[in-house]
């Protein structure tokens, strides 16, 4: 569907986020993890969406949030088993995706529901953005102007045609759902105080500030190395 270039302001309007682990082979090592054979599916409950300019919030308990600067495709219609020859046609646009993740809390956990679920931590937009090629943007994520995550969409183990392929196989996309792509190498704490900007060529920056949830009282020291 993504055939004619331009932008627009971006608001989520589907019904689910479905989100890709371990989608870039330098992440996948940072992590301690294997390239997998097939694409890791997990979900982001729609309550955790914000917009660009409004603030990620730390909640009580963990000790350690992460930035993960991500591609987002934005579905345009209705889709269920679509050939990966044809799964672009489905496609409504793009637009920049933060897998905001309380890492502690996914070490601990072994899934990824709470530590990705929480209220705020899935800051999308600016824009949805059509026309563009998307097999090989820059993409970038800075805290207060530091640059931490450098790649390309190009680094993808899986495309985003294979994606749409291999979800579509397992559940129907609605229009205004979202696929995000996964995160490069890179990813590192989050602080009050902060202010994260995640960059993709071709669409623009989406920058959020930091704050503490007025319940998480004193703020623990957090690890300084990627878990």
């Amino acid at each position: 569907m993504a055939k004619h270039g331009g932008s627009g302001e971006y608001r989520f309007t589907g019904t689910k986020i479905v989100a890709i682990g371990s989608n870039y082979r330098d992440h996948a090592a940072e992590m301690g993890k294997p390239v997998p054979r097939i694409p890791k599916i997990f979900l982001k409950a729609p309550s955790a969406v914000i917009y660009d300019g409004e603030p990620i919030v730390i909640p009580p308990r963990t000790t350690r949030v992460d930035h993960e600067a991500e591609l987002a495709v934005v579905i345009g219609e209705r889709a269920t088993r679509v050939p990966r020859d044809s799964a672009m046609d489905i496609v409504a646009g793009y637009t920049i995706c933060n897998d905001v993740t309380a890492r502690d809390f996914q070490l601990e956990d072994g899934v990824f529901a709470r530590a990705k679920g929480f209220d705020s931590f899935c800051p999308l937009g600016p824009v949805l953005v059509t026309g563009i090629d998307p097999s090989d943007l820059a993409i970038t994520c800075s805290v207060n102007g530091v640059l931490r995550q450098n790649s390309r969409t190009s680094q993808l183990v899986f495309d985003i045609a294979t994606l749409i392929a291999f979800v579509t196989d397992i559940m129907t996309l609605m229009p205004g759902d979202v696929i995000s792509t996964g995160t490069p190498a890179g990813v590192g704490p989050l602080r009050p105080g902060d202010t994260v900007t995640v960059r993709i060529e071709g669409i623009g920056s989406l920058s959020n500030p930091v704050i503490a949830r007025d319940d998480r009282g004193v703020e623990p020291s957090a690890p300084e190395s990627g878990a």
